[in-house]
């Protein structure tokens, strides 16, 4: 018997352990309990005994004819009851998913702004070339876009990344270059040679910190030590355009979001020369079989859909 043997049997018994515990705290009887798990009621009695050894705390007080949890059991119900719940249902939902990739699923991962203004033409070719298959898009970013990614909830992400874990391979595909947004009558929309010093009086208007676009920013202004002041953080390039419209800040936003409407209420001016392009692409964990439909959507993402340049740069990235 090789020495995993006894981990694996300790890590069984704990999960029919808290199997048996939380039917026990749902039913409010060991008896019940065992009739639920088609176990007899001196065996749950013992899974329970066990793992109130192993916690070293009492989960159950009897009121009555019913168990009631104690404060402890409690905290252990709530920690416990999704792991189970994820287990009990994980043959069903493995079956679901596979029938869902027979059928011809595709789920792609994508923060609000790559899902209004990139992926539309994307989208729109995609059902064209495959009418029959479903396309789901989940409107996540950052670290719950990253869990998506290793928990195989969808086939590829598409968006824009400045570090790249070691799990996952970044394609980079576009590039967009960086632009200042004004209110039409602001000192620095017709001020000629801009220099990223001129910024500095203004409060920006940014996307929260958490996301590439606020680190971008901060990272140029660090790196030319420039100060700066954040005015506003706040998600959805259209709402940010519309609050710098509104002349409460100016902001710093990719040139794939404007349209021609925004260019007509607002001064837009390139700063190519303080601010790097931007990068869009495919993130995908490293080792992952490609569905056909994923396959045929990445076979769309290629220079000539979208009115950013192709990235065409070897070896660049922005890793």
């Amino acid at each position: 018997m090789n020495s995993g043997t006894p981990q694996l049997y300790y890590k069984g018994e704990r999960l029919r352990s808290l199997r048996a515990f939380c039917q026990t705290a749902r039913l409010g009887s060991v008896s019940r309990a065992a009739e639920a798990l088609f176990l007899s009621q001196p065996a749950v009695s013992l899974q329970l005994k066990a793992l109130e050894r192993s916690f070293g705390e009492r989960l159950f007080e009897r009121r009555g004819r019913r168990l009631n949890l104690t404060r402890e059991g409690e905290v252990l119900y709530e920690l416990a009851l999704p792991l189970v719940e994820e287990l009990d249902s994980l043959e069903e939902r493995f079956r679901n998913r596979l029938r869902g990739l027979s059928a011809g699923e595709l789920h792609i991962a994508a923060g609000s702004s790559t899902i209004l203004y990139l992926l539309p033409p994307l989208v729109q070719a995609f059902r064209g070339a495959f009418p029959d298959m479903r396309l789901e898009l989940h409107n996540v970013t950052g670290v719950d876009g990253l869990a998506l990614l290793r928990s195989d909830t969808v086939d590829f992400a598409v968006g824009s990344m400045l570090e790249v874990p070691r799990d996952l391979d970044y394609a980079p595909v576009y590039r967009f270059d960086q632009m200042l947004i004004t209110p039409r009558d602001h000192p620095l929309a017709h001020k000629p040679d801009i220099q990223i010093e001129d910024l500095s009086p203004y409060g920006l208007i940014l996307p929260p910190r958490r996301l590439t676009t606020y680190r971008l920013v901060d990272m140029v202004f660090q790196k030319r030590r420039v100060p700066y002041t954040v005015a506003l953080e706040v998600g959805g390039w259209e709402v940010i355009k519309q609050y710098v419209a509104m002349g409460l800040g100016i902001s710093i936003v990719t040139s794939f979001c404007l349209t021609e409407a925004d260019r007509e209420r607002l001064a837009v001016r390139e700063m190519g020369a303080f601010f790097p392009p931007r990068s869009y692409g495919v993130v995908s964990r490293k080792g992952k079989y490609l569905s056909e439909p994923a396959r045929g959507f990445l076979d769309l993402v290629k220079p000539g859909l979208l009115q950013g340049r192709a990235y065409d740069e070897p070896g660049h990235s922005e890793r």
